[in-house]
């Protein structure tokens, strides 16, 4: 693999310094020692400067290591993990200034700590191998962090959107369609859309769309829905009217293969969901649901009918709106996928806002707790013949902490999987905060659920819902009473 000049630099630097350290000089004691100037070692150990071979020598000599050692690319055992990262190109991959980190900065600062940095680094690498963490999933983890960073509210992409429907005459006060967006698409960025092409092909199933870039063709799938064109044709604006290049050409994404596409997928989708869903109306709306002393589920049911959106897509505009316009920011978002007639659920998606909330996704093949309301929509669905969608909502209190969240679900068919179902829910940290903003969070005829986390961590009795003994618990509970059972005996010698 071909290594680019900076990152030669960085592990000559990287090198230079541990030696530097090794032998307990200063960096004015190894410019005494070798007749170079600080300054020009300071900007070598940086990774700015790469020493001509005269002076290679002079370091070789005076430090006593061979000259080969010094100019190959392989670091020592300590400095190993760096090497992979400067290798694997990831920090170029992941635009790290959007967290405020220069490159060259993090650098520094796992070279000044190299033996319990690399220590750490070593440890996420065997994690991430163990759990089979791909490329794409590091990058989804990187881009939640952002989002979270944020509160999940990009005032830049809200004014476009508000400039967009200003400059093209869309009415946000009126439900957005497909019509409306596609004769844009076509007349003012010449799309041409194609529908008949996908149906000569037989594993394209998953797929709604394909891009093609060269000839701004945009194939989209036959008789998907007018929530799902709509959103389609909102996210094609997204990339254009922002000017975004470095894209996704399938819906939904098949592989990304730069942190920069999954960012801008996300933008475009954040446009997209700030489009259909306008920021000034939906809050208007939320505000009187919220102002109800009672919960009416009917008229929470009847805004997102004023939206030509998907429930998954009205849940995740909630995660920005709610964080700025009702300062709820204690909440999560989860979507779960369930195989019909299997009782396997997968958490696909999450969110969560300020900390980590619980639920969460876990790594450790663990059940998911049946009492979630989340996964209670998805059963109430299956079991129904009738119902294409349900939706409901409870008061979920852990049994593990003094938190107690109101969580709203809903669950319909996948759009993109045949024979499986999904949910999407979002869940608040019931706050003295959040019972102000929120009237009717206080109902008391909303059901109050006593929950878990997993099954196999759960401490609930009786639970006529659970479906693996509480493995884990009971074993932390057998070594705490073996740790009290030794304290006993060590105070009894003592």
């Amino acid at each position: 693999m071909e290594i680019e000049d900076e990152y030669i630099r960085l592990i000559f630097g990287l090198k230079l310094k541990q030696l530097r350290t090794d032998k307990n000089l200063s960096l004015f004691g190894l410019a005494k020692l070798t007749g170079l100037s600080k300054s020009y070692l300071n900007e070598i150990e940086k990774g700015k400067k790469y020493p001509k071979t005269d002076k290679i020598a002079v370091l070789s000599d005076k430090l006593e290591v061979p000259y080969d050692h010094l100019v190959s690319l392989k670091l020592d055992k300590n400095l190993a993990p760096i090497g992979e990262i400067l290798q694997s190109k990831i920090l170029k991959e992941i635009p790290l200034d959007l967290f405020g980190i220069k490159e060259n900065n993090l650098i520094d600062i796992v070279a000044n700590a190299p033996a319990k940095v690399n220590a750490f680094i070593s440890t996420i690498i065997k994690i991430a191998q163990n759990y089979n963490l791909t490329r794409e999933s590091f990058f989804l983890a990187s881009l939640r962090s952002y989002q979270e960073a944020h509160n999940n509210y990009f005032e830049e992409t809200e004014s476009a959107v508000e400039k967009f429907a200003k400059e093209y005459q869309i009415n946000l006060d009126q439900k957005i369609k497909s019509l409306d967006l596609e004769e844009i698409l076509i007349e003012e960025f010449n799309y041409t859309i194609n529908t008949t092409e996908f149906s000569t092909h037989n594993n394209l199933e998953e797929l709604r769309t394909i891009y093609i870039p060269k000839k701004n063709i945009l194939l989209l799938k036959e008789n998907i829905s007018e929530a799902q064109k709509t959103f389609i044709y909102a996210k094609e604006l997204a990339y254009n009217y922002l000017k975004i290049e470095d894209r996704l050409y399938t819906f939904p994404w098949i592989e990304f293969k730069s942190f920069d596409q999954v960012l801008n997928n996300f933008i475009a989708s954040y446009f997209a969901g700030a489009l259909i869903i306008p920021k000034n109306s939906i809050v208007k709306n939320l505000k009187q649901v919220f102002n109800n002393q009672t919960w009416q589920p009917n008229e929470f049911e009847n805004i997102l009918n004023q939206y030509n959106c998907s429930p998954e897509t009205f849940y995740q505009r909630l995660t920005n709106i709610l964080p700025k316009h009702f300062h709820i920011k204690n909440l999560f978002f989860l979507r779960f996928n369930k195989t019909k007639k299997k009782e396997l659920f997968k958490l696909k998606k999450e969110l969560h806002i300020t900390q980590q909330q619980d639920p969460h996704g876990n790594r450790n093949n663990e059940h998911y707790c049946r009492r979630w309301i989340a996964l209670k929509t998805l059963n109430d669905l299956e079991k129904s013949k009738k119902l294409k969608t349900t939706f409901n909502l409870q008061i979920s209190s852990y049994e593990n902490s003094n938190s107690n969240y109101l969580v709203l679900s809903s669950a319909g068919a996948d759009p993109f999987k045949k024979d499986q179902n999904r949910s999407t829910c979002i869940g608040m940290l019931l706050s003295p905060h959040l019972k102000k903003k929120i009237q009717f969070s206080e109902d008391p005829n909303i059901p109050t659920r006593i929950v878990g986390v997993t099954c196999e961590t759960c401490a609930v009795n009786n639970c006529k819902e659970r479906i693996m003994p509480a493995l884990i618990l009971n074993k932390q509970l057998q070594y705490k009473e073996i740790s009290e059972t030794v304290k006993g005996i060590l105070n009894k010698f003592s």
